[in-house]
């Protein structure tokens, strides 16, 4: 394995042990569940808005060291964003994962650690649950988020 991969996974470890923004939300402007029944792991999203800008985010739930890194990272990037912003991440991420884009190794691009889950299909689906979720609280849908219609 390369130093990269080693680093990636690494960065993807830590965020599993220590997820950034993991608790409920509970002056939260926008709430909405997710659901991967693949393998289990859930996740609820809360987001707290000033008008079309992500003033916080943050999630709780349970899963494999992707789904949760995943949701980890994504909280951390998404505040401060308008929500147009936030969607064109959460495409740049989607195009990554399922390897519909490749993507440069860049270090400083956080969301570069997730390049090698394209190579493991059975767990884009762990990658994207967070992401997928995101979007339905920012779409403010009630209906829970499952992967098996991603």
């Amino acid at each position: 394995m390369s130093e990269l991969s080693d680093l990636y996974q690494e960065v993807i470890l830590d965020h599993s042990r220590h997820p950034h923004n993991y608790h409920a939300m509970a002056d939260a402007s926008r709430k909405a569940e997710g659901y991967n029944p693949l393998c289990g792991d859930t996740v609820t999203v809360y987001l707290k808005l000033d008008g079309d800008k992500i003033q916080d985010a943050s999630f709780e739930g349970h899963g494999c060291a992707i789904s949760k890194s995943s949701a980890s990272i994504m909280t951390d990037l998404v505040k401060g964003k308008s929500s147009t912003e936030a969607a064109a991440l959460f495409e740049k991420f989607r195009l990554m994962v399922t390897g519909e884009a490749k993507v440069a190794a860049d270090p400083t691009d956080k969301l570069t650690v997730f390049s090698g889950v394209s190579e493991f299909p059975t767990r884009v689906k762990c990658a994207v649950l967070g992401w997928h979720t995101l979007r339905s609280a920012l779409e403010n849908k009630a209906a829970k988020v499952s992967t098996e219609s991603i």
